[in-house]
């Protein structure tokens, strides 16, 4: 049994151990967490080459300020833009423990591109590493939807660590982190994705005490913030890149993959394995402004106006099916969500609404067991079901196949042209989240495979898919509205499709 007077012992010996670490934030990381432990989590890891050097120079840098815990020293900008799977998340998990552990009284806020990432991601890797370090018992960790926090059990109030979403609306929140005797930071993840706004306001938190702004991300857009960083702005940022094949433990053959796939020159392998930033434009399909102009405008409909149906059919692990309405310009709320279902209760749901509602067309993806879907849908005489091959030959010439041109349907006649998309975070994380590249052979337009979006920390877009779907093929408006027709429609009528775009 430990007695009052041993604990007592061994917090000043952890004190004494968090003191000498200020300045040596890779000594705090060898110490804090256990490295090695037999049977412990960390039992085969240790960090990468190029995070020890990360942690040394900031390190170097820290020193070289000297803050006194008076005067105000001049704040650390550091970015980082890398290509995959190299430990960004890991990295600041441990940054933001070393910060909130070794300075009293400090003050974080910690952002993501999207709520998702923030949450799912960079928060989820914060609170595993706090879980494992020496001072879990010194903070309390926090991960609802509304208090994403880590707070000092003695001073909560003073001494914490918040982490908010990065949308515009949300920047008051950025601004007024002030720790005049210690140390106010930032730590933006997936930082290409942020919006100036918040940057903006950022900047607003570095004239008190020892000021920190970290960020990390992949360098998908050049321009922006992120991009000046490592440009126009580079004299007043600490910037580096790292290129995924240059560091040791990350996938070489599937990187190689993309390599093979895309080419050296790619856009696509600059930014994924690289670390660059693209020479034409993001990687991101849709636009974030684009995305947030439509959400939630709450755009009726007009009785003519054809009701659509997208059904993404999950193919296995964490997928979902997702069945989406799409009444003209205005895509409905998702509430038909199904996680490892059967397959026949999703036809049987989808048999249910369309006898009820009549749907002029139902958009069925037909890759993997989504065949199977639409056989039994159309043994059961279901209306108006037409399969959609994501890899099959695109109706336009921009794109490289049918999923892609779904995804181009939606960008340009939907979200362009100002259609109402429900207030949705997990489909604002799947519209803006997606990326693209360019097939070598007659540079035309391919969207990343789910498969790789999942490797690079990404869910899987079901949401997206299926709203995508509803943008398959131009669909004709209603000769009547239900109500006018009186009655159901005879079941296998040939749906209403506009041919001659």
């Amino acid at each position: 049994m430990i007695t009052e007077e041993k604990k007592d012992d061994i917090e000043k010996e952890l004190d004494r151990l968090l003191s000498e670490c200020y300045g040596y934030p890779e000594d705090y990381a060898k110490a804090a967490f256990p490295w090695g432990e037999k049977d412990g989590p960390l039992e085969h890891n240790t960090l990468r080459e190029w995070q020890f050097g990360y942690l040394r120079e900031l390190g170097e840098e820290i020193r070289a300020r000297g803050f006194d815990g008076i005067e105000p020293v001049d704040p650390i900008l550091d970015s980082t833009s890398s290509g995959h799977g190299i430990g960004k998340s890991a990295l600041t998990g441990i940054l933001t423990k070393f910060i909130h552990d070794t300075r009293p009284h400090s003050s974080g806020i910690v952002t993501a591109n999207t709520s998702t990432q923030l949450k799912t991601r960079t928060w989820a890797e914060l609170g595993k590493w706090h879980r494992m370090s020496l001072t879990r018992h010194r903070s309390d960790y926090y991960a609802s939807r509304g208090n994403m926090s880590l707070v000092n059990v003695w001073y909560p109030e003073s001494w914490r660590v918040d982490a908010f979403t990065c949308r515009e609306e949300n920047s008051e929140a950025f601004a007024g982190n002030h720790a005049n005797s210690a140390t106010p930071f930032y730590i933006f993840d997936e930082a290409s994705a942020i919006p100036a706004k918040i940057w903006e306001v950022a900047y607003g938190g570095l004239t008190d005490g020892e000021p920190m702004w970290l960020c990390f991300g992949n360098g998908t857009r050049n321009s922006g913030t992120f991009y000046e960083t490592h440009n126009r702005n580079r004299d007043m940022w600490r910037h580096r890149t790292i290129s995924s094949m240059d560091v040791e433990g990350t996938n070489h053959k599937l990187l190689q993959s993309w390599i093979d796939a895309w080419g050296w020159d790619s856009d696509f392998v600059k930014v994924r394995v690289r670390g660059l930033f693209p020479n034409s434009s993001s990687l991101q399909f849709i636009d974030t402004d684009l995305v947030e102009h439509c959400m939630g405008v709450n755009r009726g409909f007009e009785l003519r106006d054809p009701l659509i149906y997208g059904v993404d059919v999950a193919r296995f692990g964490d997928d979902s099916s997702v069945i989406v309405k799409r009444r003209g310009r205005k895509v409905l709320p998702i509430d038909e969500v199904y996680q490892k279902g059967r397959t026949t209760q999703l036809v049987a749901r989808i048999a249910a609404m369309a006898r009820q509602e009549q749907p002029d067309a139902i958009f069925v993806d037909g890759g993997g067991v989504g065949g199977g879907v639409i056989d039994l849908l159309t043994e059961l005489n279901v209306a108006n079901v037409i399969e959609i091959n994501g890899a099959s030959k695109p109706t336009g010439r921009e794109c490289a196949n049918m999923r892609a041109q779904c995804w181009w349907n939606m960008r340009e006649d939907g979200l362009a042209n100002g259609h109402d998309f429900p207030p949705d975070e997990d489909l604002r994380a799947d519209l803006t989240q997606m990326e693209f590249g360019y097939r070598i052979s007659d540079n035309r337009i391919l969207l990343e495979r789910k498969d790789d979006a999942k490797k690079r920390g990404i869910h899987s877009p079901d949401r997206g898919d299926a709203v995508a779907l509803t943008y398959a093929l131009p669909v004709g408006l209603r000769a009547a509205s239900s109500r006018e027709l009186g009655g159901n429609a005879r079941a296998g009528r040939p749906p209403n499709l506009v041919t001659d775009n």
